[in-house]
């Protein structure tokens, strides 16, 4: 260990948020990056259908970036991948199933041509100047796979996303083992997850939603069974088709992740099913209902969801009533849950019996909780620490948690987004700051938070728009017939006619006033435009995006 050398942390997602996470490790003219998620736009980005990371520093340094490395296969850390690799083509490294994930995700994007490798846990890998040992993590989705990444300035720990799970379905715990021989041999940083550190105790094992399904077939053993779930949990789709065996029911997939992702899981013998109990969604009708599992997306009220559709009443392959029971074998991600909650209600006036982790233990989270947390500090001994993945708030209670197990708080730094760190073997601080923060990705391409794309379409959304075509002569500059003018979403409908006329006695009182011969076309539109927002400003306290089109005869 060189005692002058020094490592650049640069967070670049999932620090001060949740989702969209991203860690650049450097030293010299090396970098290595841990995960590229995406995150979902809130209301407050109209037309936005996916945010990724900013990656402007990595794009500015791109010859030194040597691979992109994968913790396991969920969206909040795959998502970004392909925008990623579109800049900066690097090989990927990751489990099996995290690789195939991506696969999938890059058949959009057929002009990439990339690098995969795929690693197991125990697998020992050489990238740049850095060595990464791949360590088992249980999660709820398999492949999960934490990092311990070799430096010149000591063990750097990234736990990625985990849980201890003393009774995992794939009888593969959490390596506590080899943590606690990677703190007995020294590790300088531990980057550990945060998104459960609010809750006390220890998280529900996965065994125990299996318990809790297996008493609800009990229960509702004549009624036709729905169970909506995160596609990607093959823990929980493991236990779920082992049930239909044993109760023996037909199982049926709906949505498109949750076909894909099955697939997927069992060409890798990830899940293990018998091909014959899977039907086609069109031929649950010649089963009764107590032979019948319907597999669904739409656990987080997704608009498009089968599950959401089915509860509108818009799926027409399946109509929801007495005699169904739905099973939400999830928990509403934060932010979600009036979505979920308006499913669940749209479902019991259906006459469906609908469950939910209120009512049963039908989910188990994939994150630590709290005392988990304390055995991987416990084992690990870090000399620095910098809690990761998730809003201040858990970062915060994190940093709380460390320094009630015994840590220094001089030896623990809270990242924020674009912060980059210097550690050295001795010490670690703050150097700066990085450009960082959101990439925002729709049909179109990819824009930035303050486009004037996103500013017209906040403002539509928030204020309508006012339409004014103006007719004038191009000799004397008057109207040569009245200004044709409209308005969408300003004022309510039984309003509109009034108001749009009111605008329009303005708006030619005001072309009759102004002597409009020679002069520019621009001008012309941008006092009206000017006029126009005044005016309809006092009168509704709305700013509308108002065009103006001016045409000479």
């Amino acid at each position: 260990m060189n005692n002058n050398s020094k490592v650049k942390i640069t967070f670049l997602g999932g620090v001060g948020e949740i989702g969209k996470n991203m860690t650049a490790i450097e030293y010299e003219n090396d970098i290595i990056v841990v995960d590229a998620g995406l995150t979902f736009p809130g209301d407050d980005l109209p037309g936005v259908d996916l945010v990724v990371p900013d990656i402007s520093y990595l794009q500015n340094n791109r010859d030194k970036v040597k691979g992109l490395i994968l913790t396991h296969g969920h969206e909040d850390h795959i998502g970004g991948v392909p925008f990623f690799l579109s800049e900066i083509n690097v090989p990927i490294y990751g489990s099996s199933l995290t690789l195939a994930l991506v696969e999938n995700k890059l058949r959009e994007f057929p002009k990439i041509k990339h690098k995969a490798v795929a690693v197991k846990p125990k697998n020992v890998l050489k990238i740049g100047v850095f060595t990464i040992e791949f360590i088992k993590v249980s999660h709820s989705i398999a492949g999960a796979l934490a990092l311990c990444i070799s430096t010149p300035c000591g063990n750097i720990i990234h736990t990625g996303d985990f849980k201890i799970d003393f009774s995992p379905i794939d009888n593969q715990m959490t390596d506590l083992t080899r943590f606690g021989e990677l703190g007995k041999k020294g590790v300088n940083l531990l980057l550990c997850e945060s998104t459960n550190v609010c809750r006390k105790g220890y998280s529900l094992s996965e065994s125990c939603v299996g318990k809790a399904l297996e008493e609800i077939f009990e229960k509702h053993s004549d009624d036709r069974l729905f169970i909506a779930t995160f596609a990607s949990n093959i823990h929980r789709l493991q236990q779920i088709m082992d049930l239909a065996e044993k109760f023996k029911r037909k199982v049926a997939f709906t949505g498109r992740s949750m076909i894909n992702v099955s697939e997927v899981a069992m060409k890798l013998g990830e899940l293990k099913f018998d091909r014959n109990n899977v039907i086609d969604i069109d031929k649950i009708d010649r089963y009764a209902n107590k032979e019948i599992l319907i597999i669904t997306t739409g656990s987080q009220g997704e608009a498009m969801s089968a599950l959401t559709r089915m509860a509108a009443g818009e799926f027409n392959k399946i109509k929801i009533g007495e005699g169904d029971t739905i099973i939400f074998s999830s928990s509403p991600i934060p932010g979600n849950e009036k979505s979920v909650y308006n499913v669940i209600n749209s479902l019991f006036k259906k006459g469906a019996d609908v469950i939910y982790d209120e009512l049963a233990d039908v989910h188990a989270s994939g994150h630590a909780c709290q005392e988990e947390i304390k055995t991987i500090h416990a084992l690990v001994k870090p000399k620095f620490f910098m809690p990761v993945h998730g809003e201040y708030r858990h970062l915060k209670q994190h940093k709380e948690l460390a320094i009630s197990m015994g840590m220094q708080a001089r030896n623990i730094l809270i990242p924020d987004m674009g912060m980059q760190v210097e550690m050295s073997p001795n010490s670690i601080k703050t150097i700066g700051f990085v450009q960082a923060g959101q990439r925002l990705i729709d049909g179109l391409g990819i824009g930035d938070m303050d486009s004037t794309v996103l500013r017209d379409r906040k403002q539509l959304s928030e204020d309508g728009i006012c339409v004014a075509v103006l007719n004038l002569s191009s000799i004397s500059g008057e109207m040569s017939s009245d200004p044709f003018m409209i308005t969408r979403g300003v004022v309510y409908n039984d309003e509109a006619e009034k108001f749009n006329a009111d605008v329009k006695s303005h708006l030619i009182a005001l072309l009759k006033e102004q002597d409009l011969r020679g002069m520019d076309t621009n001008l012309i539109r941008n006092n009206v435009r000017k006029n126009l927002s005044n005016f309809i400003y006092k009168s509704t306290k709305r700013r509308p995006m108002i065009l103006v089109i001016v045409m000479f005869d």
